[in-house]
């Protein structure tokens, strides 16, 4: 008897640790490419963007991301808005997207400042500005993306420190278990932080060490925009190569 009931008092444990099991949800499934489809044909996107998808490989991109309607994402570094548009499509009203700019690329040329103005205009986008060395993100996004960027905070006009400065910024604002995305041109293998001035291209390792200094780990690595036709040594705006750099695909996770 008291066996019994030892194991029916098993039983309903069970039943409820499974219950509140499913009531946490099981592990959102991988999105695919396929998934981002109405996003990429949303009207907020003009059609200048939409004639580069195939190239810049966006429906992977998305997924190697792992973007979600309903979440909250900074673009970092928005340049044109390219991103930060398919972004505000993909998480959709319920979600919310943060688009920086660095104030010194404003200061520099006049369009930087536009193309935040337009994007800050989106209903679901918040357009930041701020010294380079000192972004603004909120708290609690589940990703920061940044897109032919990275280099940018090793040029010759930022501090010394803005890298690991900007790092220890997307640490603080990730949710435990966010995601820092970062694609950039591939330089040759060793090349020195100045390629990022001269040629605007930098070293994959060197990514990889400074932003798992800042306390991430590596969560995985993609080469579909690498091209191996690229000498990996003409600047990304040299005309040989404009538009075809190879580039490499990072994602690190906060832990937690």
């Amino acid at each position: 008897m008291r066996r019994s009931v030892i194991l029916a008092a098993v039983a309903v444990m069970s039943l409820s640790a499974l219950g509140c099991m499913a009531g946490m949800g099981a592990p959102s499934a991988p999105m695919l490419p396929a998934d981002y489809a109405a996003a990429l044909a949303d009207p907020v996107r003009p059609a200048d963007d939409r004639a580069r998808d195939e190239a810049r490989r966006t429906a992977e991109t998305l997924a190697f991301a792992q973007v979600r309607p309903g979440q909250k994402v900074a673009d970092m570094i928005i340049g044109g808005g390219y991103f930060t548009r398919v972004f505000a499509a993909s998480v959709g009203p319920e979600g919310r997207v943060t688009a920086w700019q660095p104030a010194e690329f404003i200061a520099f040329q006049a369009s930087y400042g536009d193309s935040l103005t337009a994007v800050d205009a989106l209903a679901n986008v918040d357009g930041i500005r701020s010294p380079i060395a000192t972004p603004d993100f909120p708290a609690g996004l589940d990703l920061v993306f940044t897109a032919q960027n990275y280099h940018d905070l090793h040029l010759s006009i930022a501090p010394p420190d803005t890298a690991s400065r900007v790092n220890t910024a997307v640490f603080q604002a990730l949710k435990p278990g966010g995601l820092y995305v970062v694609i950039d041109h591939h330089a040759v293998a060793g090349s020195p932080l100045t390629s990022a001035t001269s040629v605007h291209r930098i070293d994959i390792e060197a990514v990889k060490r400074e932003v798992l200094a800042a306390g991430f780990v590596l969560d995985a690595e993609s080469d579909i925009l690498a091209n191996a036709a690229d000498p990996l040594t003409a600047n990304v705006f040299d005309g040989s190569i404009r538009g075809r750099t190879s580039q490499f695909m990072l994602r690190f996770r906060k832990p937690g």
